[in-house]
């Protein structure tokens, strides 16, 4: 079966989002334009590393390219639903379309076939499928600010080993596995 590649070059939306409690979440990258909806689905760790790297390349345009310092849109954008994702992310990739200037965000699924830097943005039938996403580095921005929100809005991490706690404690490695909250 051919690859799908779902190519947003203009969406109204990009955004993260989560489905279920703090420490059962899923997570969630959805493309909007319209009424047309990508969602795949997404590890926390997977959303903090595009929001860090985002951040890094937008800087480096500004810097190299002497483009406009871009802002952040303050909106909470909230997930469409339902959400049906279409894969789960394996690779993900960022470049700088210099004619356009756009960040182009490539997230593709998951694979047992090796996946290298020329499977990313390729078009040909081969490959994983793939989400395509054209940003403005004012929506690069504004999504990295909205990733990281997400991200830290989650559980918060033992004071001792930083593992995110629960409500009930966790076994906290720094205590030699005595659950947390067994000492006073």
């Amino acid at each position: 079966m051919d690859r799908q590649v779902h190519i947003f070059r203009s969406p109204d939306r990009f955004l993260v989002g989560t489905v279920g409690r703090p420490g059962e979440r899923e997570f969630y990258l959805q493309a909007v334009d319209g009424k047309r909806v990508v969602s795949v689905a997404c590890e926390k760790q997977q959303v903090a590393v595009l929001a860090d790297k985002l951040g890094s390349l937008i800087g480096e345009v500004v810097r190299r390219f002497g483009e406009k310092e871009p802002t952040i849109d303050p909106t909470e954008p909230s997930l469409e639903t339902p959400v049906d994702p279409e894969f789960r992310v394996g690779t993900m990739g960022l470049a700088w379309d210099g004619d356009g200037s756009r960040i182009v965000v490539e997230l593709l699924a998951i694979t047992e076939a090796e996946v290298n830097e020329d499977t990313v943005l390729d078009d040909s039938a081969d490959g994983p499928d793939a989400l395509r996403v054209f940003l403005s580095l004012d929506e690069a921005m504004s999504f990295a600010a909205q990733a990281g929100r997400v991200v830290s809005s989650g559980r918060p991490p033992c004071p001792l080993c930083a593992n995110p706690l629960d409500p009930e404690g966790h076994i906290c490695p720094r205590l030699n596995g005595y659950h947390r909250g067994d000492l006073g």
